[in-house]
This record gives structure tokens, sequence and C-alpha cells, in this order.
């Protein structure tokens, strides 16, 4: 190759990797881009407004499109039209790590702000308590249970009230609402109401072992006959719980903290309440996180203030911070500190 020949190659070489940085800094945005959860979106819309008023910077652009809807949109790409930030009310999955990686976006941050926790949640008019047990809520909800006359078989579910289930329980109808798949809650109903429920029952252990695939499709599959409805709204749901006394719906603990109208349920004998989620007994407690992408950070502007925010002790902080108000459960000051390093050295997953 002559001289000249090799000085086209490299130049070429150099535009293939600068223009694509020139694009996105010519045409980036004034303001942070954030999608995701339902749940995380109040947090992030608070942090947001200080940010702004301090920094004197514009508030970020925010959607609430769940967590499985926010996933994709974050995994499309990297550039000023892709989202900068994706909220999560659970752990992102191998499956979107993977598309992200198919799409150029290889190294995501992973910051964890704070907890939360799956709750049951009725109208605050209702007079009888609806203490339950994950196999409990697994009876109620799954479309076919071992058959109550006994046997290994797996009948379609007969219960219709509560008394059905444990006669200790109140003669109400069986009445339940919950988010759809957009939603990081509904994964975590799957596997730490559905699936642990239904690990609990004798028949479904047998299956498992007789025929795994079986047993999942049992274990995560919700009946069809009206007793259960799974919406994308979580306002439809609150509203049509608060609406029936004997229904039931399965949000986030954010939702009941800033609800008078709903009133929560014991699971497995724990009350959800700021004690018992910070120490993680109640047992459907959970972490709330964002994921950010590094290729953005020192590009769109604010971004990196955002979530220093995000990540200060007036904002998470256990004694003081301005989340705490809001519901969100204050992590412990060493796990504090951890994540905070770990956005501030861009750690990747």
């Amino acid at each position: 190759m002559n001289h000249w020949k090799r000085s086209f190659v490299i130049t070429l070489a150099i535009l293939f990797f600068i223009i694509p940085i020139m694009t996105f800094s010519q045409a980036s945005r004034d303001r942070p881009m954030i999608v995701g959860s339902s749940t995380v979106y109040p947090l992030a819309e608070k942090v947001g407004r200080q940010f702004s008023e301090n920094s004197g910077m514009p508030a970020p652009e925010l959607k609430s499109t769940g967590t499985g809807g926010g996933m994709k949109l974050f995994c499309e790409g990297t550039g000023p039209q892709t989202p900068d930030i994706v909220n999560a009310s659970r752990p992102i999955k191998s499956s979107e790590v993977e598309l992200c990686a198919q799409n150029g976006v290889n190294e995501i941050i992973d910051v964890t702000v704070g907890y939360d926790a799956i709750v049951v949640v009725r109208a605050a008019g209702a007079t009888q308590p609806l203490n339950l047990t994950r196999k409990e809520l697994f009876l109620a909800f799954a479309k076919d249970v071992p058959d109550p006359q006994g046997g290994t078989q797996l009948v379609p579910n007969p219960y219709q009230n509560w008394t059905d289930i444990n006669p200790d329980l109140p003669s109400h109808e069986i009445k339940g609402w919950g988010p759809d798949k957009t939603h990081g809650t509904h994964d975590l109903i799957m596997s730490n109401i559905m699936s642990a429920g239904c690990q609990q029952l004798e028949v479904m252990q047998t299956l498992e072992q007789a025929n795994p695939a079986d047993y999942r499709t049992a274990c995560q599959s919700f009946r069809q006959d009206g007793a259960y409805t799974e919406h994308q709204e979580y306002q439809k749901i609150l509203e049509a719980v608060k609406s029936d006394p004997e229904a039931v719906g399965i949000v986030g603990y954010l939702f009941l903290v800033n609800d008078p109208g709903l009133q929560a349920s014991e699971i497995d004998g724990v009350m959800p309440n700021a004690g018992s989620i910070a120490h993680k007994i109640y047992p459907l407690t959970r972490p709330l996180r964002f994921y950010l992408k590094k290729a953005h950070i020192d590009v769109v502007p604010g971004l990196r203030e955002f979530v220093a925010e995000f990540t200060s002790e007036r904002a998470w902080g256990a004694s003081r911070g301005y989340l705490v108000e809001l519901g969100m459960i204050p992590m412990p000051r060493k796990e504090r500190r951890q994540a905070k390093v770990n956005f501030e050295e861009l750690k990747p997953l």
C-alpha cells in the first residue's frame, strides 16, 4: 500500500470513530432524557425539580413507560434520540443486556437509590383485615391449582371466595388487580409471590421434579376468569381497588404511602412499613434503581449533575433526605456510599 492509500485509510478510520461523536455533540439535547418505571417516576421527578432549582439547568425530560417498556427504549442505541437513563423497579435482565450490546450500548452503570416493596392493598374503608400468605395468594390468582379434593392433578382454579382457600379469611369474593408485563412489578409478582407461593405446595414440588417446564407454566399463569385483572395503568388499578371494598391490588409501597385511600395487608405475618422494609423483614422488599449510559455522561448537559443530586444525602439520606417524604426507604449509609462511588467511578455492569 503506497503512502497516499495508507493516509486515506487512516483518515477514514479516524472519521469512522469521530463522526458519531461529533454528530451526538452537535445535536445533543439541553437536558437528560429518562424513561422507565412508574414506581421510580415520582422520585426522579422530585430529584429533577430539585436539580433544576439548584443548578438553573432544565429539568430532565421524564416519561413513565414501565420498566420493560423503558428497557426497550434504553437499549435502542446511543445518541441524542435515545434515553440516557432507564428507571427500574427490578434488575435488568440478561436478555436486555444482550439487546443493549447488540445496539452498541456496552457500558451501563447500575445506580441503586433505595428500597421499596410490593404490597397487597385494599380500600381504606374495608373493615375486615386480609392477612395473607404467598401460598394463599398463589391459590387465589393462579390459572391451575392442585385439586382441592386431593391427588396430584392440577385443575382449573375453583376458588371463588377467600374462605374457599382458608376459612379464617373473609368471605369476600376473590377480585385481584395488578400491573401488566410492561412493569417491573409484574416480574417480581411472578417470582416473589406466584413462584414463591407455588413452591410451598407439595403437589407443585412433585411436578417440578417430574416436569420442570409444566411446573414453571403452572406457577406463573394467572387465571383468566375475571378473578384477576392485569392493567397497564396503575391509576386504573388503584381506582378499581378504592371503589370496591372486596377488591385487592398489588402495587408498590410508594403508592400506599402516598394514597390515604389505601390500606395494606400483612404478608406471611409481616406488615409492610418503613422498619420492616429497611431491615428486609418484610418478604416482598425490593431495591429501586436506575441504569445510566456511560457514553452519554459527559455529552448530555446536566446528566452528571442530575445523578449527583439523586445520590446526594439531601436526596436519599436517612435523616433528612427529601425522597423519604415520598415513601422511599433509604439504604444503610454504607450502601449509599458504595452506590455513590460506583457512579462517580462510572463502574459498568
